[in-house]
């Protein structure tokens, strides 16, 4: 799996987490860091990546035009971008179980 963190994360994220989600990417590398959620979606599916954000906004869409791609929801208000990779290692069982399950859409974290 390879994530695609989206804009109200720290693009540190993407380096850190490479030891577990290597070839992912932050908005901003890609140049998407000014695009619309509609924009980051379908950059999202062309690449085979997973949307990983605390904005509700790609649950929403996912409801409404399904998957791909997957949504990782992170549900910790504002926090510290070591907290955030705290709380994506953290759940590593539950990501993966997510991953695998092709009827699954978006995994809340928080």
């Amino acid at each position: 799996m390879k994530l695609l963190f989206d804009q109200n994360l720290s693009p540190k994220l993407a380096i850190r987490l490479a030891d577990l989600f290597p070839g992912s990417r932050h908005v901003h590398d890609l140049d998407l860091d000014q695009a619309d959620d509609v924009e980051v979606w379908e950059h999202a599916i062309q690449e085979d990546l997973t949307v990983v954000s605390k904005d509700e906004d790609y649950s929403h869409l996912s409801v409404l035009r399904g998957s791909p791609p997957k949504v990782l929801w992170l549900l910790l208000g504002n926090c510290t971008t070591r907290q955030v990779e705290n709380a994506i290692r953290a759940h590593m069982d539950d990501i993966r179980a997510f991953e695998a399950d092709p009827a699954a859409g978006v995994l809340a974290i928080g």
